[in-house]
């Protein structure tokens, strides 16, 4: 704990007197062009990983990187995104998984969360990746974790459909969905590429035809 205060002393001394004038103006509002959302595991740095500032990405993050399905029941993830579309009117959501996810892993094997229940209970909107991968392959288990990573993120991207803000934005053509799987050891981001239902590597040919 000791270097995380330090940090905040050197970030006050060294850091904001550099970027005063970002922090004033944000001091009044935000304007994010994009909803990240990723998993809350202490790895992914997502302003680090895509070389953004403060005021750039609204992030929520959570075990898993989940979007759970549309209700009449009010969740934390519900609302955040609900008031990135509506109210902050962002204009790309990224569902951003990634390699060795202990999310993923007790996905794979829920009879090991007996003394997590409410991490059970919430892996169990990864069901659908799960499933998905069993039925392809016959069964599931931990030499599937990079293809149940990567299938977790198109269902996540499938749930976020399902969220009225977000299906008014993407019927008017103003909101686009990206689902990404950064791996930590290489640095290579893996984008879905809903045409050919494949995952391919970031490269700036890609991210023209993304943003085109």
């Amino acid at each position: 704990m000791d270097h995380v205060i330090s940090g905040v002393a050197k970030f006050q001394k060294e850091v904001y007197p550099g970027k005063k004038a970002t922090f004033q103006k944000l001091a009044n509002g935000q304007n994010p062009e994009v909803l990240f959302i990723t998993c809350s595991d202490s790895r992914i740095d997502p302003n680090l990983v895509t070389q953004t500032g403060p005021g750039e990405l609204f992030i929520c993050r959570n075990a898993g990187n989940i979007v759970p399905p549309h209700s009449n029941q009010t969740g934390g993830m519900t609302a955040s995104i609900e008031f990135a579309v509506a109210a902050l009117g962002v204009t790309h959501i990224v569902v951003c998984g990634h390699t060795d996810c202990g999310a993923m892993k007790g996905a794979l094997n829920p009879e090991g969360l007996e003394g997590l229940p409410h991490v059970k209970e919430w892996l169990g909107h990864c069901r659908c990746a799960t499933e998905v991968v069993k039925e392809r392959h016959g069964k599931v288990d931990y030499e599937h974790l990079e293809e149940v990573t990567q299938e977790n993120v198109v269902q996540q991207l499938q749930h976020l459909r399902t969220h009225p803000s977000v299906a008014a934005k993407l019927a008017t053509g103003q909101v686009k969905l990206h689902g990404w799987v950064y791996h930590i050891g290489s640095g290579e981001v893996l984008c879905y590429d809903s045409a050919s239902g494949e995952f391919e590597r970031m490269s700036q040919a890609y991210a023209e035809k993304q943003l085109a």
